[in-house]
């Protein structure tokens, strides 16, 4: 389905240097290989809501106590974000309202903490989110982190060290999540040792929450107090956060959403996250969940085979971290020539030393269509690419793979 709309036309009568820029970018997104794990294509539907005249509603508040007038329909939209969410990943409660996943994280850290409480998490150098205590953000200037790592042998989570730092330094909260994990964290280990030091146990579940919804991943629901997750990435809605907890924590993740971290709420983009929850609730999209998991076997294997060192030695999810020093360049040198070539991802700090691998994503190129036969052509054309070839010949059969899979039709 098209996504060129008579208001697309519209704009480009009003502002064509804009019309220019939405053209290019829509350009860039057919013509090239869409690999970062935080990307994907939404549906055409998720995008009508999100130019929908909701974009115009002032609607400081939630549902029913509102600070602005004229809220009965963005009420309606709320209230059926939060029915669909709350059914998807059977929870009792669903704040829609964040903007980000990082907003979303605040609000948990809002609604449990206070300055200068201790919390464990991921360190950032073993793929801990920039929330997760870095200097520069708000977690690392509020509050005291502890960071957890994992084995340097196999990259998975050291859960007896997790065990031991929360029993040296008793947090207030323990945060179990990732930005380039590949594997399912044990939440119930996490659980116990929450447990065990009297610790909050939250899951930052931003890549793996649609997964989770497609019944492709476990779910992290049944064991942390909150779940912070993002709606964009494998979930496919538009760009936003939302908090999922029990009936007990519902007032405070609402009063730390709003009025403590945020002010009015983006109605339209509330609105395209409850089309988003709808479509995931359907039986395409957990055949979908399951394609993008093997597509991601898939490419990985077809990347070992190729000379690159997987972390975790393969992936259980969407995501997959790799280490390209066996093709002698480092992870930044390869997100460049990839890049140059058509291939769009990520670099990650990788479980040992200081260099940079590469992190990617299946969640775009499985909704566009690709299954494993285009994984082992995609692992080709990264091999064509890090070793010296012709970035212009390479990107002309990048075009000509993404062609025969354009993401809206077009």
């Amino acid at each position: 389905m098209s996504v060129i709309t008579p208001a697309t036309d519209l704009l480009r009568q009003q502002d064509p240097q804009m019309a220019d820029v939405l053209a290019g970018e829509r350009q860039r997104q057919a013509e090239t290989l869409q690999l970062s794990a935080a990307e994907n294509f939404t549906s055409p539907a998720v995008l009508t809501a999100l130019g929908s005249a909701l974009a115009n509603k002032y609607a400081e508040g939630y549902p029913g106590a509102r600070h602005h007038g004229g809220c009965e329909y963005a009420d309606l939209a709320e209230r059926t974000a939060v029915e669909r969410a709350r059914a998807l990943f059977g929870v009792e409660h669903a704040n829609v309202q964040p903007h980000s996943g990082s907003s979303a994280v605040l609000a948990a850290y809002a609604a449990l903490l206070r300055p200068g409480d201790t919390v464990l998490a991921m360190g950032l150098s073993y793929g801990g989110h920039l929330t997760h205590g870095s200097p520069a953000n708000f977690s690392g200037r509020w509050f005291d982190f502890v960071g957890y790592g994992v084995d340097a042998a196999t990259g998975l989570i050291d859960y007896a060290q997790v065990q031991e730092l929360a029993r040296a330094h008793r947090p207030k909260a323990i945060v179990c999540g990732s930005i380039s994990y590949p594997r399912h964290p044990e939440y119930s280990a996490f659980r116990e040792i929450a447990d065990e030091v009297g610790a909050y146990l939250i899951a930052d579940a931003a890549h793996p929450i649609g997964l989770v919804a497609g019944g492709a991943a476990p779910s992290p629901v049944p064991y942390a107090d909150l779940v912070c997750a993002t709606t964009h990435k494998v979930l496919r809605g538009p760009r936003g956060g939302m908090v999922l907890c029990g009936a007990e924590f519902a007032e405070r993740v609402d009063r730390a959403v709003f009025p403590f971290t945020q002010g009015g709420a983006q109605m339209h983009t509330i609105a395209a996250k409850a089309v988003a929850f709808g479509e995931a609730a359907g039986p395409a999209y957990t055949q979908y969940a399951h394609r993008v998991v093997a597509n991601a076997r898939a490419l990985a294997r077809a990347l070992e085979d190729r000379g690159f060192t997987l972390t975790t030695g393969g992936t259980d999810t969407h995501l997959i971290s790799a280490d390209p020093a066996r093709l002698g360049i480092d992870g930044p040198t390869a997100r460049g020539r990839l890049a140059a070539a058509g291939i769009v991802l990520d670099t990650c700090a990788l479980p040992y030393g200081d260099q940079r691998g590469i992190r990617l994503g299946t969640a775009a190129v499985t909704t566009q269509g690709m299954g494993e036969a285009e994984m082992v052509r995609i692992a080709g054309l990264f091999t064509a690419a890090l070793r010296g070839g012709a970035a212009a010949q390479t990107r002309k059969e990048v075009a000509e793979l993404t062609g025969g899979f354009p993401p809206y039709g077009v």
